[in-house]
């Protein structure tokens, strides 16, 4: 009978698992988890702390009793596997009653990743400093936050994990301070994106700190000691700084590593060694827009790799074709979500880029409840390629950021946005989606039609004598507030005062989302004028700059 051992449960292993049971009847599959939960969801445990999820059971996904019911599995937690033996075909494993032996005839490792703990003084001192990988770590911070006088946390790191913590602790009704080493919060966004995010933060009563890390702990951890000296006060402390894979079991058996420590396996999972495989958060996996090697710990990617590893020992044709980085998250009454390269890291691969930013509603704005989402395509200026994007908004971005991850996915370019065919009636959408007016923009600039100012080179294109030219009316000025440097006249009386303005002077023309500002660039440069649009108008310049905006 073939024998195949897996090493870790959750996404990866289990659904190694439960595929390889519907292509193998007759072969012994064992699990091996060095926990005592297999299958639970960790994305779900943030929501557990604020009561969002209200029964911990919910958490608890599959367990081995089921298993074994269902699939025949012979599912093993608190099974820690101490040692591969490549040679003999076996790993060591230490369990309650001691330890022993086993034999396969194919080994799936899924050891997942574990969080960074950054070595700071006075923190192996600390009491009251988490991190939240697991449900056991769960019940330890509910068992802490539960005790009596527990008021202010801190969390330390402004990714995905730290925001929903931030939101679930501030939901359960605690005073929570965010430190962030970067110099804005999401950092694997863009930072005019990330704006909306610490805006939404800052409304909630959160504290947001950037450009700061935490040097020390003081008093068992009741004292952050701050790189600029600033101290808080902290009854509880999370830590979010970061995961790393989980991989010395795989080195010290002789494994190859790569990327950040990551396992190295080829397009079939295999590692260097015969018949041992690896998926999940612990392996170096290809960043598919740029072939480049990265880690990627997201629970889709290593579902998916744990069906395709299964299906490669049953002898089915699969690869690994790597993943786009596809994710999103919540914070309070807004969502941020992004697929493929930031532009940041398409220039730090050295992409040509271009990037445009659209504003648009999520379902028709005639419709009651309609809400803004801001989206952001970056893209090949020359052959359309599509690199990333990333949307925020209260609700209908994680449709619009699918979409584009999936024409990522199929090779689609900014030409073939607008060709998209997308669902409408008023209360799901519009007739020209958020996705199709965005691809028409991006062509607009490859074609020519438009040329535009980017936020973060306004004030220096002003500097060489441009001049703003703002064609919102005077209402939207006085109300949502106005630039301290500018030229008015609103873009329906544009065209009867042309003679206002000068041909031999540049322009850089905004509204307050973009849009009409085009249009406005369309009538000057055919009458004649030299004209750039400001992307993403006032409204993302108001966001990221606001200390820029006069508000009458």
């Amino acid at each position: 009978m073939e024998k195949i051992i897996i090493i870790g449960g959750v996404a990866g292993g289990m659904s190694a698992a439960t595929r390889l049971r519907r292509l193998k009847e007759d072969a012994e599959i064992i699990v091996f988890d060095k926990g005592p939960y297999v299958s639970f969801a960790n994305c779900g445990l943030p929501y557990y702390v604020s009561g969002e999820i209200a029964q911990r059971d919910a958490l608890i996904l599959q367990t081995p009793e089921s298993l074994s019911t269902r699939f025949n599995l012979d599912v093993r937690p608190l099974h820690d596997v101490i040692e591969l033996n490549p040679d003999k075909k076996t790993v060591t494993v230490k369990n309650k009653d001691g330890i022993f032996e086993a034999s396969f005839d194919s080994l799936i490792l899924s050891p997942g990743a574990k969080p960074f703990i950054p070595d700071i003084a006075g923190l192996q001192d600390a009491d009251n400093v988490f991190s939240l990988r697991n449900v056991p770590d769960l019940d330890k911070l509910m068992a802490k936050i539960n005790e009596n006088g527990a008021e202010k946390v801190t969390v330390i790191g402004a990714g995905f994990i730290g925001l929903e913590m931030a939101e679930n602790l501030k939901q359960k009704g605690l005073a929570v301070t965010i430190v962030e080493k970067a110099s804005h919060v999401l950092p694997t966004m863009d930072e005019e994106m990330a704006a909306f995010v610490t805006q939404e933060l800052v409304h909630q009563g959160v504290r947001v700190i950037t450009s700061q890390s935490a040097v020390a702990f003081k008093d068992k951890g009741r004292t952050i000691l701050l790189e600029d000296g600033t101290t808080l006060d902290s009854d509880i402390t999370i830590l979010s700084v970061g995961i790393q894979p989980e991989t010395s079991l795989a080195a010290a058996a002789g494994i190859k590593l790569g990327f950040r420590g990551g396992i190295l396996v080829d397009e079939h999972y295999q590692t260097n060694l015969k018949d041992i495989y690896a998926v999940g958060d612990a392996i170096v996996v290809k960043q598919q827009v740029t072939d480049s090697d990265t880690l990627i710990s997201l629970a889709s990617p290593a579902n998916r790799q744990g069906r395709q590893v299964a299906d490669v020992i049953a002898g089915l044709a699969r690869q690994n074709k790597g993943s786009i980085g596809t994710a999103i998250v919540k914070i309070f009454d807004l969502s941020a979500a992004t697929t493929g390269l930031s532009e940041q890291a398409a220039k730090q691969a050295g992409l040509q880029v271009g990037v445009v930013h659209t504003t648009g509603k999520d379902h028709a704005g005639y419709y009651p409840g309609a809400t803004d989402i801001t989206l952001k395509l970056i893209f090949n200026p020359e052959s359309g390629t599509i690199y990333g994007a990333q949307a925020v908004g209260n609700k209908g971005i994680d449709k619009r950021i699918d979409i584009i991850a999936t024409a990522i996915k199929g090779g689609l370019t900014i030409f073939d946005l607008p060709e998209l065919e997308l669902t409408y009636a008023p209360p799901f959408g519009s007739a020209k989606d958020p996705v199709n007016m965005i691809g028409y923009a991006a062509m607009n600039l490859v074609e020519g039609l438009s040329d535009h100012v980017h936020w973060y080179d306004l004030t220096a294109e002003l500097a060489t004598g441009k001049v703003l030219l703002d064609v919102r009316n005077e209402t939207e000025l006085k109300a949502n507030g106005q630039f301290k440097s500018f030229v008015n006249i609103p873009l329906d009386e544009l065209r009867s005062r042309l003679s206002e303005l000068d041909k031999t002077i540049s322009y850089i023309v905004t509204c307050h989302s973009g849009l009409r500002s085009y249009i406005a660039e369309r009538i000057l440069k055919q009458a004649g004028f030299t004209v750039q649009n400001l992307d993403g108008a006032f409204s993302l310049y108001n966001t990221i700059k606001p200390e820029d905006i006069n508000h009458v």
